[in-house]
Formats: structure tokens, C-alpha cells, sequence
């Protein structure tokens, strides 16, 4: 007979600790997808007030909305990601003691942009009672408005108590904003550069975690994870001698994860790194745009009088990444506890997530389209030859 020994893997998926890597990585994915999707249809409408402000007063304006600073992946860029992100490891691997202090600065700049991003709309809810929304100018450092000076202010109050006290919340809260961030700013233009890389990624990851301790006797990506780095206030202190003054600073766990504590069992965590929150945040990304693309002709071609399909129309392709996700973390997790050793979670995430996808699309007819250029609109004409 089976023993609860046995099923010691189930009560872990129940964990507390897992229970919250699941909810978190699935809105984070959630909220930074339909943030890029509003983001883009806010850019377009400008786009058209600014033609049509144009077309009426012949003066043409400078567009500097924030689709000037999103960032398109082109084929190139996605098969030399997965290069870029082996060598940056590497440099983390053997240069962490000598560059620990740069790279908590550099987290600490970076972080401290993504969180103001990430908390922007919560800071435009509070003060649009007493704001007008005209911006404020700082000179050369550009115009802003108060939303944006207070989310700042709140961003950079939260990193600074991170670097004094090191809490796992916060850096946490640091992690979710560069999630967000990621996910609206970096663009994914087509399933066929989707596709190269994840798949890229994906070799990626299985080769740092599985096969990188037969090179470098360790596993390099476990170890550059969970490796602390010195705090600057400490490092800073210790050259001024003032450790009378300044209490030991703690060490900081850069925020290039997300950390959650069980509340069970007391010092065990559930650890996921930020890129398998955001790569395959970037695909599902790219299909609610598609998603948004779709009902868009759909409306269109009930205008013109034509009758939309209605083969899988009710059936998104959002709804379905989004499950496959959820599955293919549920997966990564089962073997992790299953092999008692880190898992690479995109092992299990991309063919979750790209194969339903895939498929999907090849049955609604959606797959060459979407392949190579999904968002190019052709307009139908209204008139049907015979």
C-alpha cells in the first residue's frame, strides 16, 4: 500500500510557498500583457489625433509617446538573446566577487525604473483628484507629470529600504516590476521570431542547468541565482570607517527572481527566475495583441456587410497560452519535487505554451499569418466580384 511518503510530492504542489509562485507569475504575466496591449492602443490613437491635427492646421507635431521606447525583436535579436544571456552568466559566474558592487548598483538603477512603471497607474488612481495631468519640466532631465514624480518617489523609497534591510518582499516587489516592465517594452512581431526564441531560450536553460556542472563542476545557473552580493552601503562604510556609525548592512539577493517563503515549513522557499516569467510572458503578449488584431477585422468585416467566420472564432489564443502555461508550470514543479533538483522551467514552459499555440493556429487558419506578418491589415473590398 501507497504511503503518504509516497505522495510527499502532492502535499509540496499545495505548499503555500508554490501556491504563491503560481498566482504571482500567472497575473504578472496577466497585467504586463494587457499594459502593452493598452500601451498600444493608446500610441495609435494619439497617432491619429496628431494626423488629424495635422490634416487641420498643416503643423506637424513630435510624437513622444512611450511607443517611441518600446522595443521590437527582429529575427536576429531573438537567435542571439539566448548567446548574449550564456555570456552575461558567465561574466556573473567568474566576476561576481570583483563587480558585486556594480551589479547591485546597476539592479538598483534598473529596478527602481520598473517599479515606478509598475506602480504608475496606481499613482495616476490616487492623485487625479488633485492633478490637471499638465507635466512638470526638470530641464534637461525632461517633463513629467505628478503621477509620474510620485511613483518614482515610491519606487526609489522602496529600493533604498531594500539595499538597508535586504527584505525578500521587496526585492520581490523589484522583481515584479522589471517583469512588467519587460513584458510592455520588448515586443515580440511574429509566432516565426516567437519561435526562435523560446526554442533558443529553452536550449539555453537545459544547458546551464543540467549540463553546466560537468564543465564547471557547479551548476552555474543555480549558483550565479542564489548568490548574495555584498551591500554598497556596507562596502562604502568600511572604506570611510564608519562602522561605528553604520550598522552591518545585509547582503542583497539581486532581484533576478522571485522569492516566496512557506509558510508550513519554515526556511524552505519557492524560487522562479524572472526570465520564466518573461519570456514566455512576451508570447502570450504577442498573441493578445493578435487576439486584439482579430476582433478588430472581425468588427471590420461586419462593417463592410461581409459575414465574419465563425470557425473556433469564440476560442482565444490568450486563453489558450495562458493554460498552457499553468500546465507547464504545474509540470516544472511536479519534477522538481519529483527529482528533488532544480529544474529548467522553460524545458517545460515552451512546448506548453508554443505547441497548443501551433496548433491551435494551423486548425483556425491563422498559422501563415501569424508566422510572418500578423498585423499587416488588409482591407477587403467592399465591393464581392462574381
Amino acid at each position: 500500500m501507497a504511503t503518504q511518503a509516497d505522495y510527499q510530492w502532492a502535499y509540496s504542489i499545495m505548499d503555500s510557498s508554490r501556491v504563491s509562485t503560481f498566482l504571482i507569475s500567472i497575473l504578472l504575466i496577466v497585467y504586463g500583457s494587457f499594459r502593452s496591449l493598452n500601451m498600444e492602443q493608446e500610441a495609435r490613437e494619439r497617432e491619429k489625433e496628431r494626423e488629424k491635427t495635422v490634416g487641420l492646421t498643416g503643423i506637424a507635431t513630435n510624437s513622444s509617446s512611450a511607443e517611441n521606447r518600446v522595443q521590437t525583436l527582429d529575427t536576429m535579436q531573438a537567435l542571439c538573446l539566448p548567446l548574449g544571456a550564456s555570456v552575461s552568466l558567465l561574466v556573473m559566474f567568474f566576476f561576481f566577487d570583483s563587480m558585486q558592487m556594480l551589479f547591485a548598483i546597476c539592479t538598483a538603477i534598473i529596478a527602481t525604473v520598473a517599479l515606478a512603471f509598475l506602480l504608475l497607474p496606481m499613482c495616476q488612481y490616487i492623485i487625479r483628484p488633485c492633478s490637471d495631468g499638465n507635466k512638470i519640466s526638470f530641464g534637461v532631465c525632461g517633463r513629467f507629470t505628478g503621477a509620474e514624480l510620485l511613483s518614482f518617489s515610491l519606487a526609489l523609497f522602496i529600493v533604498c529600504i531594500w539595499v538597508l534591510t535586504g527584505h525578500w518582499l521587496l526585492m520581490d516587489a523589484m522583481g515584479m516590476g522589471l517583469c512588467v516592465a519587460l513584458i510592455a517594452f520588448v515586443r515580440l512581431p511574429s509566432l516565426k521570431v516567437s519561435t526562435l526564441l523560446l526554442t533558443g531560450l529553452l536550449i539555453y536553460d537545459v544547458f546551464w542547468v543540467f549540463f553546466s556542472s560537468y564543465i564547471f563542476n557547479t551548476n552555474v545557473m543555480v549558483k550565479v541565482a542564489t548568490r548574495p552580493a555584498e551591500n554598497p552601503v556596507g562596502i562604502v562604510a568600511r572604506k570611510l570607517h564608519l562602522g561605528g556609525i553604520v550598522k552591518e548592512a545585509p547582503k542583497l539577493s539581486l532581484p533576478g527572481k522571485l522569492v516566496f517563503p512557506s509558510l508550513q515549513n519554515s526556511g524552505h522557499f519557492s524560487m522562479l527566475g524572472l526570465g520564466d516569467i518573461v519570456m514566455p510572458g512576451l508570447l502570450l503578449c504577442f498573441v493578445l495583441r493578435y487576439d486584439a488584431y482579430k476582433k478588430s477585422q472581425l468588427l471590420h468585416l461586419g462593417e463592410t456587410g461581409l459575414p465574419p467566420p465563425r470557425h473556433l472564432s469564440k476560442v482565444s489564443y490568450f486563453h489558450c497560452s495562458l493554460i498552457g502555461y499553468f500546465l507547464g508550470l504545474l509540470t516544472a514543479t511536479v519534477s522538481a519535487e519529483v527529482f528533488k533538483a532544480a529544474q529548467p522551467a522553460l524545458l517545460y514552459l515552451v512546448p506548453f505554451t508554443l505547441l497548443p499555440l501551433l496548433t491551435m493556429a494551423y486548425l483556425k487558419g491563422d498559422l501563415r499569418r501569424m508566422w510572418s506578418e500578423p498585423f499587416i491589415v488588409h482591407s477587403p473590398s467592399k465591393h464581392m466580384e462574381v
